[in-house]
């Protein structure tokens, strides 16, 4: 009986070792795995964040603070995001070329809308080109009323820009990819400053976007998926008199209900399309970052295309 007895507790000692051991084995497996899996971005990409000690926050609940951008009171061309103690567990990074070409590598990326829409692209492109490749592309890039494709071969980044000043235009683009099956990796789409100026019919921009979010809601879509808000418009600042009368205060206060009463944006009504906060981004920028009360500073623009990688690493 004693052998037996010892017999057995020399077997739960073999077992209890063994069992440790494979514990042992499975937490470094899995710490490996961790730090091989989860992308790793220099503190020294950060800009008025304190520098993370872990990597980023993947928390959708940071969704609700990507355009919580702050302009430098003293230089219009500075911005980071709010310092609030929400802001700063996201870990909101303005990215260098470098990391915003890893983020972009072999993806499709379509811009579609009107103006605002090209200055974002002009962004984008600065980001991740140097000064020689954007000046020698600037000529075809600001052709007015034009579409614009540009591969950037390095990364294997293709970009198109759509010129589609008309929520129809958005519409149609939307319906085209659907019946080719070929859906880009990011779509960004914007507009509402034509429809303002030229129909100036709030009811009617509220159906069209209706319309939009029923075409992207239950698509093939796996897309990240954006809204180019309207940047503010400072009405004292329209060059002409036929755009101080249709884009008055009380004309964009309808548009904005029309964008939010659609459901078109996922932070109102949990809609198919992130908001990029142009308005938001241009009201803090100020007056000073705009000539003509509706175009602004490419800084804007910048701040936009950085709330869009932050969401695109969330």
């Amino acid at each position: 009986m004693v052998g037996g007895a010892l017999g057995w507790q020399v077997h739960q000692r073999r077992n209890r070792a063994l069992l440790l051991s494979g514990a042992i084995l499975f937490f470094f497996i899995f710490v490996l795995r961790l730090h091989l899996t989860i992308p790793y971005f220099p503190s020294s990409l950060s800009d008025g964040v304190s520098s993370p000690s872990s990597s980023f926050n993947r928390d959708s609940s940071c969704v609700s603070f990507l355009n919580d951008v702050a302009w430098d009171p003293h230089n219009s061309s500075s911005y980071y995001w709010a310092r609030s103690p929400q802001v700063v567990a996201c870990q909101f990074q303005r990215l260098a070329r470098a990391n915003a070409s890893d983020l972009l590598s072999g993806s499709w990326v379509v811009v579609a809308g009107d103006s605002q829409a090209r200055l974002f692209v002009v962004s984008l492109l600065g980001l991740v080109l140097d000064s020689e490749e954007m000046e020698a592309i600037r000529g075809d890039l600001f052709k007015r009323h034009s579409d614009y494709r540009h591969v950037v071969g390095e990364i294997g980044l293709k970009l198109d820009f759509v010129w589609a000043p008309y929520e129809a235009n958005l519409t149609g683009l939307v319906m085209e990819f659907k019946r080719n099956l070929n859906y880009p990796d990011v779509l960004v789409m914007g507009s509402g400053l034509w429809h303002m100026l030229h129909l100036t019919n709030s009811s009617d921009y509220g159906v069209w976007l209706t319309s939009l979010r029923n075409e992207l809601v239950g698509s093939g879509f796996s897309a990240h998926l954006f809204w180019l808000g309207m940047p503010r418009l400072i009405n004292s600042m329209l060059n002409t008199e036929e755009k101080r009368v249709k884009m008055s205060d009380a004309v964009v206060a309808a548009y904005d209900r029309e964008i939010y009463q659609s459901k078109l944006l996922r932070q109102f009504g949990g809609g198919p399309l992130l908001l990029l906060d142009v308005e938001s981004l241009s009201r803090k920028c100020g007056v000073s970052c705009t000539v003509d009360g509706m175009h602004y500073d490419g800084v804007v623009y910048e701040a936009a295309v950085h709330v869009m990688l932050n969401t695109l690493r969330i």
